[in-house]
């Protein structure tokens, strides 16, 4: 199959440190080439890939301080998408909705991952005028708010076998990965571990748009002892940091569209205490990889038995549910699936 891949031009494919779409992106793009397939991967020119790379822009869009305006390389990126289109059996993107108008006059046929937040009100009359868009969620939670939209499947997140390894030991903190946002709530995670009298470790990021916030909410409270603050880890990182902890604290406060992080936990071995909330209850599986919470006086009760949970069941959880192979499967299924309706379509207008 000859797949197009257009990813986000935000973040290299993969990131150099954090960032989830262009690093899914990734782990597919990897994963489809490694399958058999012919596959063009539309990304920024610091992207790492087997497959052929179209550069559009020299380097990520985050890293580069000369970039004003990354809207102007998303539209030079769908115009090249475009002017190729007929060299792909199947395009895959990943910057909605930035294409819609384009996409569906290619006459092409494509598919889009909604990667983001979708309880936004002016997203309504966006798929009410583009509800014939192909479009694949990350999780079914995430659909909840655009019932209109061309659901054509949920596939889940997926990481190589050999990214993580399993870790069969847990240290002595609890850990928080992410970023530093008031829907992440990373204060939650600081009072359940002062509370318990446990180190916490914080590996997060602050983007420009949450410096106030940071300075303003976080910062006083990263002062306490029992506290580190490491800030922002790269991939590399990942798997000493999540491996060592005890377990991963996910105190989000919004509808949380996937959360990589909470799969790359398991694949450590490490569980999860989570606040309930969008995909949570599709990847915690509670009271075997971790506990699902409502509150913080349940968090910080559940965190206290988080010894409790095996660490080998939360790497079979990974291996069984979250495979970059299962998620390269349910992906190819659906391109197919896409190509066959493309078919039928122009064969009534004929």
């Amino acid at each position: 199959m000859r797949i197009a891949e257009v990813a986000p031009l935000i973040e290299s494919v993969p990131p150099v440190l954090y960032g989830g779409t262009e690093r899914v992106v990734a782990y597919l793009t990897d994963e489809l080439v490694a399958q058999g397939h012919d596959v063009t991967l539309f990304a920024s020119g610091d992207s790492r890939t087997t497959a052929t790379l179209v550069p559009i822009c020299p380097r990520s869009l985050r890293l580069d301080p000369d970039c004003r305006d990354q809207l102007a390389w998303h539209v030079i990126m769908t115009e090249l998408v475009a002017a190729r289109a007929e060299d792909f059996d199947i395009i895959h993107f990943h910057i909605a909705p930035i294409h819609f108008p384009l996409a569906r006059r290619l006459g092409v046929p494509h598919v889009t991952t909604l990667h983001g937040r979708l309880d936004l009100p002016e997203l309504v009359p966006l798929f009410n005028l583009f509800d014939d868009v192909p479009i694949i969620s990350i999780s079914d939670a995430q659909r909840a708010p655009l019932p209109q939209a061309n659901w054509l499947a949920t596939i889940h997140h997926g990481l190589p076998d050999g990214l993580f390894d399993f870790h069969p030991h847990a240290g002595g903190y609890l850990a928080f990965l992410g970023r530093i946002s008031p829907e992440k709530r990373v204060d939650r995670a600081i009072a359940i571990a002062t509370r318990l009298g446990w180190p916490l470790k914080i590996a997060a990021k602050v983007d420009r748009a949450d410096a106030e916030y940071f300075e303003r909410e976080i910062r006083p409270l990263l002062d306490h002892p029992l506290v580190e603050f490491v800030g922002e880890i790269g991939e590399a990182e990942k798997d000493a940091f999540l491996g060592a902890a005890r377990a991963l604290l996910f105190p989000i406060d919004w509808p949380e569209p996937f959360g990589l992080v909470m799969i790359e936990s398991l694949a450590c071995g490490t569980p999860i205490v989570a606040f309930r909330g969008g995909s949570v209850e599709e990847v915690v599986e509670d009271g075997l990889t971790g506990f699902i919470v409502d509150s913080l006086e349940e968090a910080i009760d559940a965190t206290s038995r988080v010894d409790a949970i095996d660490r080998c069941a939360c790497r079979n959880a990974f291996e069984r549910r979250f495979s970059v192979r299962r998620m390269a499967e349910d992906h190819v299924a659906q391109y197919a699936r896409a190509i066959e309706a493309c078919a039928g379509r122009a064969a009534t207008a004929v």
